[in-house]
């Protein structure tokens, strides 16, 4: 792909995918020093003598290639490894990356990426290009793989990562926290959270967890009362629930925005105000489950296919469960956006735009705009067919207009090239 379509060229090497990711990590909170082995089983999408990970600016020891000492050279958050011989196309082959130093979030355009400090703990905050902070990774959205996660640190904090619980080990006073998410998965929405938190479990056919403070214990548990019942909507239009479990974690911090990961989402305790006064963002990040982990985008520019349809369910939650329907929110969202100033394309924004809160209101607005085309049963039913379709899997705007046009006798070609590929605010 040219670099110009390309929003951060620098990131991912498509010339080889990864299966599967083993992290074994020991972190010290106090001086905040994290080392750890990755071992990184891939396969060769060409030939290869050399393979490219993005990797912070940590000491590597070594490298192993399929078990050998490899030569590599670590330079500009890239590793750039070579092998004892070359790697055949299609060649399944292993990494294994020794590495220690002080994680330090990637700088962005929105602040600090990847591995952070809390004031008491970690978070991990990794959207869109911030893995490479806590391990060496193939970072292009579209790499998923499966992940086993081994983290150890001191006893009284509680360690949360993506998937299911395997162990839990303690020796003396530092204990090892087990996690496997067999799901493929992006590197970005890979996570660990360290904070003094209980865990406990939250009510529902589909096992949740909550990690929460002691103190917020209460308060989280009410603002998440009602997430089973969204749970329930949302299988009902957007069919099953796409993993095993769910983890809601509320850090003792203040967030400006909650986290996603697959999974599992981070809130922070201004998240949890004891009011339900956030439920939105509550459905937001669950409904992200299903649009972004579950369904991944290929490409950047293609955000709208999970922060559109997030954003669309919070307003179809609203309507299920008794508040405005989803035609007011989209009547009251379009007034706001047409009065404000410059346009943009909403399957192409720039990466500067990507978390604009513009692009994931006129996303919601397209497919409720949609909705009034193709009407409620027939649009219910394309949301089921497309997470079904591609679950697991990686896809585009190209892939989603395709599916909607088969919903309607009527082409669709200029419905979506007024509200995907057109600077203006389409009329509702």
């Amino acid at each position: 792909m040219a670099a110009a379509t390309r929003y951060f060229p620098e990131r991912g090497d498509p010339a080889y995918h990864v299966r599967h990711y083993d992290l074994a990590l020991e972190h010290r909170l106090g001086p905040n020093r994290l080392s750890g082995t990755a071992r990184l089983t891939a396969v060769a999408a060409e030939p290869l003598d050399r393979v490219v990970l993005d990797l912070g600016p940590f000491r590597v020891g070594q490298v192993l290639v399929d078990g050998e000492r490899a030569r590599f050279v670590h330079r500009g958050e890239k590793l750039r490894v070579t092998p004892p011989r070359w790697l055949p196309e299609g060649r399944t082959f292993t990494v294994e990356v020794r590495y220690a130093g002080n994680p330090r979030p990637v700088p962005s355009h929105w602040g600090g990426l990847g591995w952070d400090l809390l004031d008491d703990g970690v978070i991990v905050a990794s959207q869109p290009i911030g893995a490479s902070s806590w391990f060496p990774c193939n970072d292009r959205p579209s790499d998923k793989a499966s992940y086993d996660i081994a983290v150890t640190t001191a006893s009284p904090y509680t360690v949360v990562c993506n998937g299911t619980p395997v162990s839990t080990r303690r020796g003396g006073s530092r204990t090892t926290w087990v996690y496997h998410q067999a799901e493929p998965t992006a590197a970005y929405l890979a996570s660990v959270q360290i904070g003094r938190y209980q865990l406990t479990g939250l009510p529902g056919e589909v096992p949740q967890r909550l990690a929460a403070p002691a103190a917020l214990l209460s308060r989280a548990r009410h603002d998440l009362g009602r997430q089973d019942a969204m749970m329930r909507v949302f299988g009902e239009l957007f069919g099953p629930y796409p993993f095993a479990s769910y983890t809601v974690v509320v850090t003792e911090d203040e967030l400006e925005i909650p986290v996603e990961a697959q999974a599992m989402s981070i809130f922070g305790a201004n998240h949890m105000d004891g009011r339900r006064g956030c439920e939105r963002l509550v459905a937001h990040e669950l409904a992200h489950q299903w649009f972004g982990n579950s369904l991944t985008l290929r490409h950047w520019r293609d955000i709208w296919l999970h922060e559109g349809f997030a954003t669309y369910a919070e307003w179809l939650w609203s309507e299920a469960s008794g508040g405005e329907p989803a035609e007011a929110h989209a009547r009251r969202w379009h007034a706001r956006l047409a009065a404000r100033p410059g346009g943009f394309v909403l399957a192409d924004p720039g990466a500067r735009r990507l978390f604009d809160d513009r692009v994931y209101k006129r996303g919601a607005l397209t497919l409720h705009a949609l909705r009034r085309v193709l009407g409620g049963p027939a649009f219910t039913s394309l949301l089921r067919v497309w997470t079904d379709a591609y679950r697991h899997g990686v896809v585009t705007t190209g892939m989603f207009t395709e599916l909607a046009a088969r919903y309607t006798p009527e082409p669709l070609d200029a419905f979506f090239a007024s509200w995907l590929y057109t600077e203006t605010l389409p009329p509702l």
